[in-house]
């Protein structure tokens, strides 16, 4: 479907100019002959062509980019995917598979052994190769699933540091995040990762939260909102104007240099640091 699309546009590409210049004569000669001489209708003609292609043309060309963006990011997701089901193969079949030989070994030695020492030793190996054997496991069934924002390598930490803070403030942690890697710069995710960084700082020092969220979510025309979310204490008064309280001022400049919307406010029961990119259509 996407192919037949891309083929319609291109045939409009080359379409549009001849079409236009036909249009324009059989106007000109049916409708306009005894009001435009000849000579000033073919000085209009090019600046005709010219305004139709710079008004629907290049819309046309914007399209096929855009589809021809989305066709490479498919190419690339189904790509990573095939290496990841390779990946996954090559685990079962090697390592898994090594693994239940090495626990089979061990148990014919248990068998076998007279010395409790050895026997001990060999409870402690195979404990040891059923957890490693676990985790092989626990690998290949994430490699064959498909892939998902939350599990970017940038966002890692930022689910690492979630989990800290609320093992620190022993609350609940809830992670949601939606926004695929493609929708982001290299730039956009090194301040995003900063500001998110000093938000989740504050809560653990301040809040006293017993529950603490991470949201990122995408929003139409490549958009996005990101938010720290607590139910702890709130602000007292204007955080920006508090004395010795850079953290929030610091995610308001980098939000301010980088052209996002910064807002620190309560809503219900939670305290929201929030982010937003306003879409190109917004």
């Amino acid at each position: 479907m996407k192919r037949s699309s891309d083929r319609t546009i291109k045939w409009l590409i080359l379409l549009t100019p001849t079409v236009t210049i036909g249009l324009w004569e059989y106007t000109r000669h049916a409708f306009l002959l005894p009001y435009l001489s000849m000579e000033l209708g073919n000085f209009l003609a090019p600046f005709i062509v010219l305004a139709v292609t710079l008004t629907l043309v290049l819309g046309l060309f914007r399209r096929l980019e855009q589809s021809q963006r989305a066709l490479r990011r498919q190419q690339a997701a189904t790509a990573s995917l095939e290496e990841r089901e390779s990946l996954a193969r090559e685990l079962h079949d090697g390592i898994a598979q090594s693994l239940f030989l090495l626990a089979v070994k061990l148990d014919q030695l248990d068998r076998t052994a007279q010395d409790e020492a050895v026997k001990e030793l060999s409870g402690q190996l195979r404990e040891t190769v059923r957890e490693v054997h676990d985790d092989v496991r626990q690998a290949i069934a994430n490699l064959q699933q498909p892939p998902s924002p939350a599990s970017d390598a940038w966002v890692v930490p930022l689910r690492e540091l979630l989990g800290d803070t609320a093992g620190v403030l022993e609350a609940k942690a809830e992670f949601r995040w939606t926004i695929p890697e493609s929708r982001l710069t290299g730039k956009e995710k090194v301040e995003l990762h900063a500001c998110l960084r000093e938000a989740l700082i504050n809560v653990r020092k301040h809040a006293r939260a017993s529950r603490v969220y991470v949201v990122g979510e995408s929003e139409e025309g490549g958009g996005f909102r990101c938010s720290v979310e607590d139910d702890g204490v709130g602000f007292d008064g204007d955080p920006m104007k508090a004395k010795e309280r850079f953290g929030l001022k610091m995610i308001r400049d980098r939000a301010a240099k980088i052209g996002w919307t910064f807002s620190a406010e309560r809503r219900g029961e939670l305290t929201v640091v929030e982010l937003r990119k306003a879409g190109a259509d917004a």
